[in-house]
């Protein structure tokens, strides 16, 4: 995506409702829900709100969490991290380090080598395969 949406109002024409209560509003979709829970071919998991790329598939991992789980990032920077403390909780937002976008959260209790895993809602991406 070249131009990002200018307000609320183009985002909304953008997005899907799903799409937009998670990139936008910091929502979550239910556990268990997202297709791209099941991927397990080659390519790059994008952002659903600009195309920013996020995460590999050779860093994906079954988490059991409902989610789906990353041990790494794409590139550093494409991502940002931000305190949550929402919900009686404090955590560790990821949002697209491109259009700001609400992602999921990242924990510290993911596999070797990074020990992270980027538990991310499967509607705030999209899935780009190899050729």
């Amino acid at each position: 995506m070249s131009e990002l949406p200018a307000n609320d109002e183009e985002w909304r024409e953008m997005l899907t409702d799903e799409e937009y209560e998670i990139l936008r509003e910091a929502g979550t979709e239910p556990r268990f829900s997202s297709d791209l829970l099941d991927v397990k071919d080659e390519g790059v998991f994008v952002c659903a709100g600009c195309g920013a790329e996020l995460f590999d598939s050779d860093e994906k991992f079954d988490s059991e969490t409902g989610w789906p789980s990353f041990w790494d990032v794409y590139e550093d920077g494409n991502i940002e991290t931000r305190l949550d403390e929402s919900h009686g909780m404090r955590r560790t937002e990821v949002v697209c380090g491109s259009c700001g976008g609400h992602l999921g959260h990242v924990f510290d209790d993911g596999p070797e080598p990074t020990g992270k895993r980027y538990c991310i809602n499967g509607a705030a991406l999209d899935f780009e395969a190899d050729e």
